[in-house]
């Protein structure tokens, strides 16, 4: 069984940082994509950034230049590092492990840009 827990969200003003993190319990972290997802309220769930077991990465357009995604496969740990966050950044992110063994998803961390 996996299990994905975030943290690193909060309320941070136009043009701060957070660094997000998602530990995973389980097999399988080494061999999976790993994404974070976010969804505003009203909004559908959204791709923002995904890494692939290999370690290649791609991103919304929307945050590009300004988020990072990582992973540490010996902490079975996957992090996004945001810059220069905006208002319209404002949701609940979610992390998701995703293989041929199936598709995992963490609670949820709530971010909140806002001054």
């Amino acid at each position: 069984q996996v299990q994905l827990v975030e943290s690193g969200g909060g309320l941070v003003q136009p043009g701060g940082s957070l660094r997000l993190s998602c530990a995973a319990s389980g097999y399988f972290f080494s061999i999976s994509a790993m994404n974070w997802y976010r969804q505003a309220p009203g909004k559908q769930r959204e791709l923002v950034a995904a890494i692939a077991r290999g370690g290649s990465t791609s991103y919304a357009d929307s945050v590009k230049g300004r988020f990072t995604i990582s992973r540490d496969n010996a902490k079975n740990t996957v992090y996004l590092q945001m810059n220069s966050l905006k208002p319209e950044d404002t949701a609940v992110y979610y992390c998701n492990q995703a293989s041929g063994l199936g598709s995992y998803w963490g609670q949820g961390t709530q971010v909140t840009v806002s001054s």
